[in-house]
C-alpha cells in the first residue's frame, strides 16, 4: 500500500481562493503540508498542532494580527486566517516576513463555522489519499482503485461477481462476470438498484439484522437462484453501505478475511467519497453566499458557479410552523433537497444552498414571473405534506444584482411566513404593501413610535368603557363607508352604527370626510394587529 498523500496549503488556495480566501501577507508556498485546522482563542492555552491553519476568529488590527501571526508561528503553524480587511502594512507584513508565515484575509460575509468545516472536509479528503499499487509483499494487484477497481480485484480474488452498494440497496459499483450471477444480480445491475421484491425478502429473512450485527461476513441463501455471501461496510460505528458476492456456497476461512479487507478499503472510498460531497456541497453554498452578500468577490464567486451567462433571480423557501421542531428541521432538509432537484431538471446552472434557515437558490430565467410559475410548479407538487412558502426576488441582470434579489426574496418570504396570507409564493411586487407594514411593525416594536392620535385615544376610551368604538371604525374603514355593510360585519343594527360612528368621531377627534386622516386611522389599525402588545393602551 503506498503512502497516502497529504494535504498542501496549495490545493487549499486552489479550492477556496479568489471567493473566499486570499493572500493577503507573507509568500505562500504551495507545496506546505497542511495537517488541521485550529480556532485561536486568547483565553486559552494555545495547542501545538504543526501544520496547522489557525483561525483567528475576532482578531483585528495591526497590533492584534501581528501577535496572532507571531503566536502561531510559534506553534508551526502553516497558516493565519483573519476577517478582510487585513491592515498588511507595518505590523503585519513584518511580522509574515520575519516568521515565513502566510496571512491570509476571510471575504467579509462568510461564516467561521462553515470556513471551518470546510477547511476540515478538504483535508480529510486529502487525508483519506488513494489506496492503490502493488502489494508490496506479494506483488499482486491492489483491493483499491476506484470502487469499480475494488470489485474487479474482489470477485477475482472470491471467483464471483460482485456488488458494492449503499444502505438503500443502490449499486455504486459492480465488477466484471456478472452474466455468472442469475436474473435478480442481472436486473439490480441493470436498474443500478436492489429490486424491491428482494429487498424486502432479505427483510423478511432478517438478513439487513445480521449483516449489520456482525463483522464477519454472512451467508444468504434461498432468496435467490444463487446464494450471496454479504458483508457490512462500516466506519467506526456507522454502516456505509454492503458488498454482496453471488457464490456457490459459504467462503473458506481465506476468502471470507479477504472480503474482510475489502470491506475495510470499501469503507475509505466510501467515507472519501461522502466527505467529497460534503466539501463541494459546502463549498457551493460559501460561494452563493458570496454571490448573495455582494461586494468585490461576488463577481468572480459567480463565474465559478456558472451564473454569470445570463440574467436570474433568487427563490428564497422556508419551511413555516414551529422553527426548531425537529420534524420542521427534518421537513426543511427534505424539501430544500427536493427544491434543488426540482431547479436542477428545470436548468443546470441553478445553484442552491441553506443559509441560516433558509434555502436560497439561483434561478437563470429571463423573467421574475417566469421565476414565480416554477416556484408555483414546485409548491404544486409537494402539495400540504410540507407547509412550505418561497419569495421570489426581482430580476437580476448582473450577478452584483443579485444581492437586490436576495433583498427582495427575503422580504416577500417574511409576508408568506406571517401567516397574513393564503398565498405560498410570492414576488415583492406581489405582497409589497404588506412588507412595508412588516418593517413598520419592527420599528415599532424595537422604538416604541406608535404616535398618539385618534385610534390610540379610541383604544384607550373602550378599555375604560367597556365599549366596541375602535371596532367601529375598523368596520367602516374596511367596508369603504358602507354602513350596512360595517354593521352587519360587527352585527348590529345600522341606526346603532351611525350613532357609534359619530360618538367614535367626537371622542377620538377624528374628521372622517378627511382623507388623510381615514388612511392614518387604517394604517394604525392594520399596525396594531401586527403589534404583539395590540389592544393594550
Amino acid at each position: 500500500m503506498t503512502e497516502q498523500p497529504r494535504a498542501v496549503l496549495g490545493r487549499i488556495l486552489n479550492d477556496l481562493g479568489s471567493t473566499l480566501i486570499e493572500v493577503v501577507a507573507g509568500e505562500a508556498d504551495p507545496a506546505r503540508t497542511v495537517s488541521g485546522v485550529l480556532i485561536q482563542d486568547p483565553l486559552d492555552e494555545p495547542a501545538r498542532l504543526p501544520g496547522a491553519v489557525v483561525l483567528g476568529v475576532g482578531v483585528y488590527g495591526a497590533g492584534p494580527v501581528a501577535a496572532l501571526v507571531d503566536t502561531a508561528a510559534g506553534l508551526g503553524a502553516a497558516a493565519v486566517v483573519v476577517r478582510s480587511p487585513v491592515p498588511v502594512d507595518g505590523p503585519v507584513s513584518d511580522a509574515a516576513a520575519r516568521t515565513g508565515l502566510t496571512v491570509l484575509g476571510l471575504t467579509p460575509g462568510a461564516s467561521w463555522a462553515q470556513v471551518a468545516a470546510l477547511l476540515r472536509s478538504l483535508l480529510a479528503v486529502d487525508e483519506l489519499g488513494t489506496v492503490g499499487g502493488p502489494d508490496e509483499a506479494d506483488g499482486t494487484e491492489p483491493l483499491a482503485g476506484d470502487l469499480f477497481a475494488l470489485a474487479n480485484a474482489t470477485a477475482g480474488l472470491l471467483d464471483g461477481p460482485v456488488t458494492v452498494e449503499d444502505r438503500g440497496g443502490r449499486v455504486l459499483a459492480f465488477s466484471s462476470r456478472q452474466d455468472e450471477g442469475d436474473d435478480a444480480r442481472i436486473a439490480t445491475i441493470l436498474d443500478r438498484q436492489v429490486p424491491a421484491e428482494k429487498l424486502r425478502a432479505l427483510e423478511e429473512r432478517g438478513a439487513f439484522q445480521a449483516l449489520y450485527r456482525k463483522e464477519e461476513p454472512v451467508y444468504v441463501a434461498g432468496v435467490s437462484d444463487k446464494p450471496r455471501m454479504a458483508i457490512a461496510v462500516r466506519a467506526g460505528g456507522e454502516i456505509l453501505g454492503s458488498i454482496w458476492v453471488v457464490v456457490d456456497g459459504p467462503l473458506s476461512a481465506d476468502r471470507a478475511q479477504a472480503l474482510q479487507e475489502a470491506a475495510k478499503v470499501a469503507a475509505l472510498h466510501l467515507l472519501r467519497r461522502r466527505t467529497g460531497e460534503d466539501a463541494e456541497r459546502r463549498l457551493r453554498a460559501d460561494l452563493l453566499a458570496t454571490v448573495l452578500e455582494g461586494g468585490t468577490h461576488a463577481p468572480q464567486a459567480a463565474v465559478r458557479l456558472g451564473l454569470s451567462a445570463q440574467p436570474a433571480c433568487v427563490l428564497a423557501l422556508a419551511v413555516t410552523g414551529e422553527q426548531f421542531a425537529p420534524d420542521r428541521v427534518a421537513a426543511g432538509h427534505r424539501v430544500a433537497e427536493a427544491l434543488t432537484l426540482h431547479l436542477a431538471a428545470i436548468h443546470p446552472r441553478t445553484a442552491a444552498a441553506t443559509l441560516g434557515g433558509v434555502t436560497y437558490a439561483v434561478l437563470p430565467t429571463s423573467s421574475d414571473e417566469q421565476g414565480l410559475r416554477v416556484a408555483e410548479a414546485f409548491l404544486g407538487r409537494i402539495g400540504d405534506r410540507v407547509p412550505a412558502v418561497i419569495g421570489i426576488g426581482r430580476l437580476a441582470a448582473r450577478p452584483v444584482e443579485l444581492r437586490r434579489s436576495r433583498a427582495d426574496a427575503d422580504r416577500a418570504l417574511r409576508v408568506l411566513g406571517s401567516g397574513r396570507t393564503q398565498r405560498r409564493a410570492a414576488r415583492l411586487s406581489d405582497v409589497y404593501a404588506a412588507s412595508l407594514l412588516e418593517e413598520l411593525t419592527d420599528r415599532m416594536a424595537a422604538e416604541d413610535d406608535l404616535p398618539d392620535g385618534p385610534v390610540i385615544r379610541l383604544l384607550v376610551y373602550d378599555a375604560r368603557h367597556n365599549t366596541a368604538l375602535t371596532e367601529t371604525l375598523d368596520a367602516w374603514l374596511s367596508t369603504f363607508g358602507d354602513v350596512p355593510a360595517a354593521a352587519a360585519a360587527v352585527h348590529i343594527h345600522p341606526n346603532t352604527f351611525r350613532y357609534r360612528l359619530k360618538r367614535l368621531a367626537v371622542v377620538a377627534g377624528i374628521d372622517l370626510n378627511d382623507p388623510e386622516a381615514r388612511f392614518e386611522a387604517m394604517l394604525q389599525l392594520r399596525l396594531r394587529r401586527r403589534t404583539p402588545e395590540a389592544g393594550h393602551p
